[in-house]
């Protein structure tokens, strides 16, 4: 029978990894042998297995090989990595590699090189003058770039369980269910926010249900004191956001009775084109219309912000990217260096921003409709943490949190 030794190194008991290994194989109907274990017996020791994978023919066990690698299974004798050139611009050659989220390493010139800027759903280009691997979307991809091919000499590292006490952020178990306790859980997050906001890069993704359910002061507030480094969102938010800053509404309705206002369904429209008469969010801000909210907050505190487009929008304001590949390599620009992701009731943005991040990147996801959360983490965000909550009642409470941390009674 063919046959390959392979390697596994790491909190692979405690991940489950092994045994995912070792299912896999028979699952795919191999057998293997374990010719070497070693447990770490610290917290900080890694476990190490050496084990024969066994197929019935060359292209069972190439297949074989290929499932395993998912795991971090890396062969003894492994290969170096193939590549092949770049057919054309935005064209990669037949059978290249696609990326996983996960840190991923490839062997070039006897050495193991990591790829850079890692995401899910790209294709390596490799630099060979300076020995760099980097992960690129397909249109990216320029004529005669060495591109992977294969998997041979390519090493992936999965989330591992480490041990001891993992806080809300536990290994590749964030089910997602309204009964966890939340008061809890909002505690834990702006323990998390405060430290992030010290030593990290925290990135807000928001829907206009921010606005709609009366949490636009809790946002500005955390925007104004350091929470929020940068603002992903569409045109409705920051449409609505001026519309609360004009006229009191959202969508037409008042935001402090709750109640319709006659005319109120025109204010939307109405806020737009103030904003495109005077060219954009800054020059309202500069002229004085714009005088509170969400935007006006990001403006004068220089946080950054992308207003991605959509089919749905009315106007847009000027600031919104209506090219939606333009958008996103905004989106994919800012997130480098990102260390915490707070995702707020908003579908679409948060599963285009998880597409965009590194699986260690600490994610939050806050939706009433527990599908968002399960989408989010099925579409290969698995570290997310999801919340089922109101966003109307969860940021008022994340606020109070942070000021008791921050001893602010603001």
């Amino acid at each position: 029978m063919p046959e390959e030794i392979i390697e596994l190194k790491g909190h692979i008991i405690d991940s489950l990894i092994l045994s995912k290994v070792l299912d896999t194989i028979m699952e795919m109907g191999g057998d293997f042998e374990i010719l070497e274990f070693e447990v770490g017996k610290r917290k900080t020791d890694p476990s190490y297995a050496k084990i024969l994978v066994k197929a019935d023919d060359p292209d069972h066990l190439s297949e074989i090989i290929t499932e395993l690698r998912k795991y971090g299974a890396v062969p003894v004798e492994s290969d170096e990595v193939r590549v092949e050139p770049a057919p054309a611009d935005g064209v990669c050659p037949r059978g290249f590699y696609t990326t996983t989220n996960h840190p991923t390493f490839v062997k070039f010139d006897g050495e193991w090189i990591e790829v850079e800027n890692i995401e899910m759903d790209c294709a390596i280009v490799i630099y060979p003058e300076e020995k760099r691997a980097v992960a690129k979307p397909i249109r990216e991809v320029k004529k005669g770039e060495l591109v992977v091919v294969g998997d041979r000499g390519v090493k992936v590292k999965p989330p591992e369980r480490p041990r001891g006490r993992t806080g809300i952020f536990g290994f590749m178990e964030s089910d997602v269910s309204p009964e966890k306790p939340t008061p809890t859980l909002i505690r834990q997050i702006a323990e998390e926010l405060e430290e992030h906001r010290k030593n990290g890069k925290i990135v807000v993704v928001v829907g206009p249900a921010v606005i709609h359910a009366g949490a636009r002061d809790h946002l500005a507030w955390m925007i104004r004191n350091g929470y929020v480094d940068v603002l992903f969102a569409g045109n409705a938010v920051a449409v609505h956001d001026v519309e609360a800053s004009l006229f009191g509404t959202s969508l037409g309705v008042d935001l402090e009775t709750g109640e319709p206002v006659k005319g109120g369904h025109s204010h939307h429209l109405y806020a737009i084109n103030e904003i495109r008469r005077v060219g954009g969010l800054k020059q309202a801000v500069e002229k004085g219309i714009l005088k509170d909210g969400i935007m006006y907050e990001c403006i004068v505190n220089d946080v950054p912000y992308v207003l991605a487009g959509s089919i749905r929008d009315d106007g847009p304001i000027p600031d919104v990217i209506t090219d939606v590949m333009e958008a996103q390599k905004e989106m994919r620009r800012h997130l480098r260096g990102a260390t915490l992701v707070l995702m707020l009731a908003t579908m679409l943005h948060s599963i285009a921003t998880g597409n965009l991040l590194p699986s260690w990147v600490k994610t939050i996801c806050v939706d009433i409709n527990p599908a968002v959360v399960t989408k989010l983490m099925d579409r290969g965000t698995a570290q997310a943490l999801g919340i089922v909550s109101d966003v109307g009642v969860f940021l008022p409470e994340l606020v109070k949190e942070l000021k008791k941390i921050r001893n602010d009674g603001e």
